[in-house]
């Protein structure tokens, strides 16, 4: 899962959307000074990757691209996972994604100060290239991965990549819709955030 999936599995809490965000760049227990729901939202982030990465569906999907791609196959499937996750988008939430990745970028500039210095590295360009939106096309994935390999210890292997997408587009897009609705449960269930909710949610996301 990459951002945008970590967003939408915060469900519709400011904080918590913000403790999942930053999720990566928060070691340890470095985050017990914080807010006690961006605290959530960080275990939560780090549930989300744990189920994920030990998950029989997402193995299966990181096999089609370990050839190339080794470690870091894994980073690779949570890229297009948010690519399919963009592309059926209006199956999970009833905010068109454009109003919802402005509101998340919204919320994430309200709380910059927040925000640990790794991100705030990179924030500038996330923004400025929509990284969000870009994971609604393949042509968007591959400038997502391009800016990656660029800046950070990802393998430059984005033409491999991108060929095996479109080459089993439909068995990565098979796997994600089978391995979401679980993802999805195991969340709810341990942390009772409602994220279902949004497939309703035409109008602002209320706080838990």
């Amino acid at each position: 899962m990459n951002f945008l999936a970590h967003t939408y599995l915060s469900g519709c809490n400011d904080e918590i959307i913000v403790g999942n965000f930053m999720g990566d760049y928060v070691k340890g227990r470095n985050y017990v000074h914080l807010p006690e729901l961006v605290r959530k939202g960080i275990l939560i982030h780090r549930d989300i990757d744990t189920f994920t990465d030990a998950h029989a569906i997402t193995r299966r999907s990181r096999l089609r691209l370990v050839e190339r791609y080794h470690k870091y196959a894994g980073v690779i499937v949570d890229i297009f996972y948010d690519h399919f996750l963009a592309a059926t988008w209006s199956d999970y939430c009833g905010i068109a994604l454009k109003e919802y990745v402005d509101r998340t970028y919204d919320l994430l500039k309200r709380n910059y100060k927040t925000l640990p210095q790794g991100i705030k590295v990179w924030f500038p360009t996330f923004l400025e290239n929509n990284w969000m939106m870009a994971y609604q096309t393949v042509d968007g994935i591959e400038l997502v991965l391009d800016r990656m390999s660029a800046n950070t210890s990802l393998p430059d292997h984005t033409s491999f990549a991108i060929e095996r997408m479109r080459e089993q587009y439909d068995e990565f897009k098979n796997d994600f819709r089978e391995f979401f609705p679980m993802i999805i449960d195991f969340i709810e269930n341990k942390y009772e955030v409602d994220i279902r909710a949004q497939v309703k949610q035409t109008g602002n996301c209320q706080a838990d």
